[in-house]
């Protein structure tokens, strides 16, 4: 329980203006004192000097802020000596200016200018007052309220003062000296038993008063632990359950600092043991939390309910799972807890528990027959979000006990929620466990995707996951599940290891997409400025004699109304195509005119003529290569008749799966030919 903050002189200035505390954060208070100066004098047009500049004793550091302030009498001033400024003689400091800072502070109530407080680094909190141009008037420690007699006599314990000081008829022990904070309060949070005893005496009826913030002196006695102070309250008639304004009672509050005595002082005094704070946390919430048996075994044989939930449904056997408290989730078990009970939003503690990350509770729960089969709210199971947060040991553990049938009914393998979160050992441990590698999302969460992707393989290409990748297609998995085909994502990334990955396992190159038709294969769109890959490609049967066919040969074409690239159409599937995609699908000539590509014409032509026969150029293909002198060549290359040679390399390729050209019985500057890794063959 934090007690009031004593509020400065400086906060009831009318046009104070507060700055943010941690601007000089890093400054001593002999910087921050040195740097106030020399900023008057600087806006004073005037030069200053200061020396010996007098070192002020640091702040306490062992003050908890949680304490009300101390009694600051051994630290005022002798007689006749300002509190913010040394005496003359103790500094070595003397101004040139005309205009120095003020040595007294000026009127709070009375100044025109703006008060701004702050920190320093070492803590001290500091006030500057400065004129509405800027320029600094008085910079000082900032003013502390001098505690009453009365609250200092509780504070130090002194009941033959505190008795005298009650006595005095113009003493009102009903009048607060902090916000809300009574003499009572005093006493109680600094455990002095025998002072609080004469309060109680000279005013039974404040017992139950609050603080600011709704404590009564009992539920500060109680989050200090100061027994002698809660019986005396208690026996004063102290109303026991009283809470305070976030509905924490005193019970609540001696659980949240495990104090057993305290707690079963106020159960044999008959407090409300199911009682919940704002959250709907109950005592026993609090006692599992912390793992503290014996509170939990009082409030128990009280009549605390283990099943009770707060206001999200979570039970104290939840919170013990998400916290980690094995022995707390054992001791509730044993007394009857529900060890498949669900929270509002469907989670168990076996669930809560693997997203946590605590393997010695879920090797318990599953031990003791745990339902691993109850989804979330997403829903995921156990086994997901463990796959999900990357703990080999969990996921092996949760395994046997997870049912592949709701797996499947969840429409998400957990194989997807390891390939999506780079998951390499997790995804290892699912393969060998025997799930499927080409289980397709449900068509809900593929939907969720803008480009519907369905299989693991998709998630670990684009991811550019090259040893997950393997893996899957290691195992067996189909890289021509999805609409959009992992090869075209590895090609747009260009990934040309992955793209080999893919084309040695079967990916379909010639494959196009449903929502993007063209009259060539579709991954030459994310390809074409990666000649390297591109030659690969056609390498290994990507055809290439439909790159040049065109509905309008040598006639104009319509001009093409577009600003996307190709890249963007992909990352886009469901934009308008109208513009850029005719019925009859996007032709070579028209994707090669657009402007990013275009540049690349040339070379990407010359690349295809190596893998056709006799082809015409339509003519916006030869208006691309009549755009620049150096690509003559290329349109000559396409001039017919094409040699022979070439002719005859096509037959052979046509006959032969290109992984086979290798085996053949030919010399090895032929095989090469045969490749396209040389020119010209010598015969």
């Amino acid at each position: 329980m934090a007690a009031p903050s004593i509020s400065s002189s400086a906060s009831t200035a009318p046009s104070q203006g507060f700055e943010d505390y941690s601007v000089y954060s890093n400054l001593s208070d002999d910087e921050l004192l040195q740097l106030a100066i020399e900023r008057s004098l600087t806006d004073a047009n005037q030069d200053a000097t200061a020396a010996n500049m007098p070192l002020r004793p640091p702040p306490d550091r062992n003050r908890s802020s949680h304490n009300p302030p101390p009694d600051r009498s051994s630290h005022n001033p002798p007689p006749n000596r300002s509190s913010h400024n040394p005496p003359p003689d103790e500094t070595g400091a003397h101004y040139s200016s005309h205009n120095p800072p003020s040595a007294e502070p000026p009127d709070p109530l009375t100044f025109e200018g703006t008060i701004s407080c702050f920190v320093t680094g070492s803590g001290k909190r500091m006030v500057a007052y400065r004129r509405h141009n800027g320029v600094l008037v008085h910079l000082a420690p900032e003013p502390q309220a001098e505690e009453e007699p009365l609250f200092k006599a509780i504070h130090v314990g002194d009941s033959c003062r505190v008795r005298a000081l009650v006595m005095r008829p113009e003493t009102n022990l009903m009048l607060p000296s902090k916000p809300g904070w009574l003499a009572i309060h005093q006493a109680a949070f600094y455990g002095q038993e025998s002072c609080l005893r004469v309060l109680l005496s000279a005013q039974p009826g404040m017992v139950n008063k609050r603080t600011e913030r709704g404590e009564t002196a009992l539920l500060i006695s109680a989050s200090k632990e100061h027994l002698r102070c809660i019986q005396v309250l208690l026996d004063h008639g102290a109303d026991a359950d009283l809470p305070n304004h976030d509905r924490e009672s005193p019970l609540f509050k001696a659980c949240e600092r495990s104090s057993a005595a305290v707690v079963a002082m106020l159960l044999a005094h008959g407090v409300q043991v199911n009682a919940a704070c704002s959250q709907g946390w109950t005592p026993l919430h609090e006692a599992v939390c912390r793992s503290n048996l014996e509170v939990c075994e009082l409030l128990l044989k009280a009549g605390a309910k283990h099943a009770q939930t707060d206001r999200y449904g979570i039970s104290p056997l939840f919170t013990a799972a998400q916290s980690g408290q094995l022995d707390a989730l054992r001791f509730l078990l044993k007394h009857g807890a529900d060890i498949n009970s669900q929270a509002a939003d469907g989670a168990t503690a076996l669930y809560e528990a693997a997203k946590n990350g605590h393997e010695n509770i879920v090797k318990f729960l599953v031990s003791h027959n745990a339902d691993a089969n109850k989804a979330g709210k997403t829903g995921l199971l156990p086994l997901h979000i463990a796959a999900q947060r990357g703990s080999d040991t969990i996921v092996s553990m949760v395994i046997p006990a997870t049912s592949r049938a709701r797996i499947r009914r969840s429409g998400i393998s957990p194989l997807h929620v390891a390939a999506d979160r780079n998951r390499d050992d997790i995804l290892e441990t699912l393969v060998e466990a025997g799930f499927d590698v080409n289980a397709q999302l449900s068509e809900e969460r593929s939907k969720l995707y803008e480009d519907r992707r369905s299989t693991a393989l998709y998630f670990c290409v684009i991811n550019n996951n090259i040893e997950a990748t393997r893996l899957l297609l290691e195992a067996g998995a189909d890289p021509n599940l999805d609409m959009f085909r992992p090869l075209m994502v590895a090609a747009r990334l260009g990934c040309i290891r992955t793209v080999a990955l893919l084309v040695e396992h079967g990916a379909d190159i010639n494959a196009a997409i449903p929502t993007h038709p063209t009259t060539f294969p579709a991954v030459y769109m994310f390809c074409m400025k990666y000649l390297t890959m591109f030659k690969y490609l056609l390498d290994n049967g990507g055809h290439a004699h439909s790159c040049f066919t065109c509905t309008y040969n040598s006639q104009p074409h319509p001009p093409i109304k577009t600003s996307r690239s190709p890249r963007d159409d992909f990352n886009n599937p469901d934009a308008d195509q109208s513009e850029l995609s005719p019925a009859r699908g996007v032709q070579f000539c028209e994707m090669i005119s657009a402007p990013s590509i275009s540049r690349w014409a040339g070379p990407i032509i010359d690349v295809l003529l190596d893998y056709v026969g006799h082809v015409t150029l339509c003519s916006r293909l030869q208006e691309h290569l009549d755009s620049f002198s150096d690509w003559s060549v290329i349109k000559d290359k396409a001039a017919p008749p094409r040699p022979l040679l070439q002719l005859c390399r096509l037959l052979v390729c046509q006959l032969v799966v290109p992984r086979r050209l290798q085996k053949l019985p030919l010399p090895g500057g032929l095989i090469r030919f045969l490749q396209h890794q040389e020119g010209a063959v010598d015969i």
